[in-house]
């Protein structure tokens, strides 16, 4: 690329270079912004991707429970057939639900008790094998594996009756509406209780979970509200509007450090209009016109803004591998889409604030009467 097709990019290199503390200190405030910008964002969009990896599958998940205000106090065979009718895409587990002391050997501690009787469609082996009917033996909760010492084909005692250990489950890295970590699964059978305590509705997908909330609460409430439906999907949907306004309000804050640093541009471009007054007058004389130096300043203000984008968008990324190393244990995760956007927005916004705030001295500077800025 010959350097006499862009001459205002030729002069402003130079121009940079005749004060190059100045311009550096110009470029340090473009970089401290960006990285603000970028850096923060990079947090927020770490902290919303921890939480919603912790939530898992919750958010698909609905809880019916008896409406105890109106009396009600566990839900009948007939109510958990209704739900099952209505709910085609996904599983209806009813569920008893008790505190016990198990043991086994020496060892003893308390757990929570469920009664069911497709407990594969609420939990997954770590060891051993779930059932598909569940007729017999424990399932036991990881915790209580552990704190019990217990193995697969263990006998452990539930209060005053002994199972065999069909499986370990697996706590799973997510909240879930049933905590199978310190609990015990015994055949529904095995619970002492008329009807059911609870029952858990599992859904594809957060929307197919309304659905069938919508369509549980039309099949079992008619005359009376016997029962309450939670959606979990609204916990996670809550969540996603607090990381929105705690993102926003973030980037709000590297915005002001851009901010000063676009001031901070400002200065420095009508220092160095007001100290090449005379240069310009020259150029002005010998034939250049207003646009020509009016791209001479913006060209600089330009490349100060690519300076200053550009290191900051490298110091926020090794900020972007500390934060996803320290927080999600994966660095890597630094260059998903979502902060990826961030890095670009934090050198665009860098960019656009070092042009613009050299527009000012650029028209200044382009406006110059030659006779008085050649007269001293």
């Amino acid at each position: 690329m010959s350097k006499t097709r862009f001459p205002a990019l030729l002069m402003a290199r130079r121009n940079i270079r005749r004060t190059p503390l100045r311009s550096a200190l110009a470029v340090l405030g473009i970089v401290i912004g960006v990285v603000a910008i970028a850096s923060l964002g990079v947090f927020g969009a770490t902290l919303q991707y921890s939480a919603t990896n912790t939530l898992g599958d919750f958010g698909s998940d609905i809880l019916v429970q008896p409406n105890q205000a109106e009396g009600f106090t566990s839900i009948s065979d007939r109510d958990v057939r209704r739900m099952e009718r209505v709910v085609t895409d996904g599983a209806v587990v009813p569920l008893r639900q008790d505190q016990a002391v198990v043991s086994y050997g020496r060892e003893r501690t308390v757990v929570t008790v469920y009664g069911m009787n497709n407990p594969s469609a609420a939990f997954a082996a770590e060891s051993g094998r779930i059932p598909d009917r569940f007729r017999g033996g424990a399932l036991v909760g990881t915790n209580a594996a552990e704190n019990l010492g217990l193995r697969v084909g263990n006998t452990l005692n539930v209060g005053n009756r002994s199972y065999r250990v069909n499986a370990i489950l697996e706590s799973g890295s997510g909240l879930s509406v049933i905590s199978p970590g310190n609990a015990v699964i015994l055949p529904v059978g095995e619970v002492d209780g008329r009807g059911y305590d609870q029952v858990l509705v599992t859904a594809s997908s957060g929307q197919q979970a309304n659905e069938s909330a919508m369509a549980v609460k039309d099949a079992v409430n008619g005359r009376e509200e016997k029962i309450t439906v939670f959606e979990f999907g609204s916990i996670t949907e809550q969540i996603g509007s607090f990381f929105g306004i705690l993102n926003a309000f973030l980037l709000g804050i590297g915005s002001i450090s851009l901010v000063v640093a676009g001031v901070s541009i400002l200065n420095v471009m009508l220092m160095s209009t007001v100290e090449r007054r005379e240069e310009i007058g020259v150029l002005r004389a010998v034939g250049y016109q207003k646009r020509d130096v009016l791209k001479i300043i913006l060209a600089e203000a330009a490349l100060l803004g690519v300076a200053g984008g550009l290191g900051g968008v490298v110091l926020s990324v090794g900020a972007g591998l500390a934060i996803n190393q320290f927080a999600l244990g994966d660095p890597l995760y630094t260059f998903a889409p979502a902060n990826l956007a961030y890095f670009a927005l934090a050198f665009a916004f860098g960019f656009g604030t070092a042009v613009a705030s050299g527009f000012y001295p650029a028209w200044k500077a382009a406006n110059l009467n030659p006779v008085e800025a050649l007269r001293r």
